[in-house]
């Protein structure tokens, strides 16, 4: 009963502040500028203590990582006078590594930690109302801690949810029954990333009957985790078999933290053998954990490629989506969680951060009118805009690069389509290809490999200017279903000319004057993707945040994908042109 009315209070927390949107925009913003009233930012800028959004917008600039490196530099060398913020900066949160090509170094506060946590809090309220009976079993879900780095002042930098897996707000979380999860803290505590995912796959395992939901934070890390029950099983079984735990796992917390719970059961080794064996995946997620009512990963923007595979893996289980974050702040939850990913919308908390909204149009302008940025409540449905924020932490109108088409109002708050980061991977001339652009074309492609029983696990793309004209290469790594046949070359080419199809208007003219040559497939062996994963792991990327990048530069990363291609196909025509050919907006 204790928790029916704590889920209680929670919507209604939900309705209070998107009812009051605009209200509760206007004190976090004075909250804001209040609090860091005499940082060097803002006097900057001659806010003098100014806490509207009149003075805050004529004032105050719209700026990017690029603009703030400086004064980010002095605070990761040391600097402890209030540069951007009142509070002392605690950390650093890094960006994930495969975004924009870098890792940023995001500041944060103490006091984010319970904001993030209110976040969290609000999950599970919402999903009861669709899912009931959450609190009658566990949740099985895969994370992993990156270890961490220190800057030259001795701050420490990480990412987001390292931060978060290693406070006391989630080590030392109170007993609620509808976040009772199968994986031990110190599986996900322990830095080495196989021995985490080994005792955190063997724990499901054992807990297999009580297991309600799967997840992991991206839907490429639950993948990840499936693939490593397809080549670990044996291993697992036998440990379960014998109740000894495998001498490859040498941590000594995570060893005891199964002592109590892992058994000798021989009909549940048998059992997975037995499911296991015959190497048909089909349906795995369900068949081991056969209680299982969704997958709780994030299948949105660039991630939403995985669902073909997922779905293949589950047999189709939901897909909620639950909240959207990113480094720099959390921002919202999907009051509608088991809508399909296609149709998710996120509300935006308007307690989170002060946001701001640039019109797409104008957001592609070389330098942003402050004045052009439209507010939370004044946003418009249909139309799509770049987030800006400011926060708590002392990001004061930063951009954070993603692109939101608005697609409805929850009482005062507007619902949002994430729909990409405001980015263009690939340019051989005038042409300018986003990611949401090549995401459309290799949908598009895959089309042509279904009746084949194949799908895309997984693509990247990149110029290739080697070669005149220069030319795009599209990565393919690919899974074909058993009974299901390889597509032959005729097939490709088909699949090189269909994506090029489905590409702007600039590009497909550089093709009909030979200023872009025809765009290339390169068909890699299963498991290439795997290891560009462990590369970025071994660089220094979060195995929580991993994404594939949408397009490759770098040498090295290059080579390895070209030295696992099994076959290279090219487009065997130009793409339609028509000069007067409307595009999509």
């Amino acid at each position: 009963m204790a928790e029916g009315n704590n889920h209680k209070d929670k919507l209604e927390f939900i309705e209070e502040i998107t009812k009051n949107a605009d209200q509760v925009q206007e004190k976090v913003l004075s909250e804001i500028l209040t609090r860091n009233a005499n940082t060097e930012y803002l006097n900057r800028y001659n806010m003098n203590g100014a806490t509207d959004r009149e003075t805050f917008k004529t004032r105050i600039p719209v700026v990017a990582y690029e603009d703030l490196r400086p004064e980010i530099q002095r605070i990761a060398e040391g600097d402890k006078s209030a540069i951007l913020a009142a509070d002392p900066i605690s950390e650093f949160l890094t960006s994930s590594g495969t975004s924009a090509g870098e890792r940023k170094l995001m500041p944060t506060i103490k006091e984010e930690l319970d904001r993030r946590q209110l976040l969290y809090s609000l999950l599970m309220p919402v999903m009861n109302l669709y899912v009931p009976d959450l609190d009658k079993g566990k949740g099985l879900y895969f994370y992993f801690i990156k270890s961490e780095t220190k800057t030259p002042g001795g701050l420490v930098a990480r990412p987001v949810l390292t931060s978060y897996y290693k406070s006391d707000h989630f080590k030392n979380r109170p007993f609620d029954p509808y976040n009772v999860i199968t994986s031990p803290n110190a599986a996900i505590l322990c830095p080495d990333s196989f021995q985490s995912m080994y005792v955190q796959m063997l724990c499901g395992l054992i807990y297999r009957t009580e297991v309600l939901r799967v997840g992991a934070v991206f839907a490429s890390g639950l993948l990840r985790a499936i693939k490593f029950l397809t080549q670990h099983w044996r291993d697992l079984a036998h440990d379960i078999e014998t109740g000894t735990l495998n001498k490859s796992i040498t941590d000594k917390s995570v060893r005891e933290s199964v002592q109590d719970i892992l058994k000798p059961d021989s009909d549940l080794a048998n059992f997975i053998s037995d499911e296991c064996k015959d190497e048909n995946w089909a349906g795995i997620v369900t068949r081991i954990w056969p209680n299982t009512k969704y997958l709780d990963v994030i299948v949105t923007g660039a991630m939403s490629q995985y669902i073909p595979t997922l779905e293949y893996y589950s047999g189709g289980l939901p897909m909620p989506c639950t909240m959207y974050a990113s480094s720099e702040c959390y921002f919202g939850l999907n009051l509608k969680p088991m809508s399909k990913p296609d149709e998710v919308s996120y509300t935006i908390m308007p307690n989170m951060c002060y946001c701001e909204f640039i019109p797409l149009e104008k957001s592609y302008e070389e330098k942003v009118n402050g004045t052009d940025l439209v507010d939370l409540a004044d946003l418009e449905v249909g139309k799509e805009y770049e987030l800006v924020i400011s926060t708590y932490s002392g990001l004061c109108r930063y951009r954070v690069g993603d692109v939101l088409q608005v697609t409805s109002f929850h009482n005062a708050a507007p619902q949002f389509k994430f729909i990409r980061r405001k980015n263009v991977l690939l340019s051989i001339d005038s042409d300018k290809t986003d990611e949401s652009e090549l995401f459309k074309g290799v949908q598009r492609a895959s089309e042509l490999i279904k009746p084949y029983g194949a799908s895309i696990v997984e693509y990247t793309s990149r110029t290739d200017t080697s070669t005149i004209p220069g030319h795009y290469v599209i990565y393919w790594e690919l899974l074909v279903k058993e009974g299901g046949k390889w597509p032959g070359n005729e097939v490709f080419e088909k699949c090189c000319l269909e994506l090029e199809e489905e590409l702007n208007s600039v590009y497909r003219q550089g093709r009909a004057s030979d200023i872009i040559g025809p765009l290339e497939i390169r068909v890699l062996q299963s498991g290439a993707f795997e290891e560009l994963m462990d590369y970025a792991i071994s660089r220094g990327a979060s195995i929580n945040q991993y994404k594939a990048p949408r397009c490759v530069s770098f040498p090295p990363i290059i080579e390895l994908l070209d030295s696992r291609v099994i076959s290279t196909h090219f487009s065997p025509a130009r793409p339609k042109w028509n000069p007067q050919r409307k595009e999509k907006n």
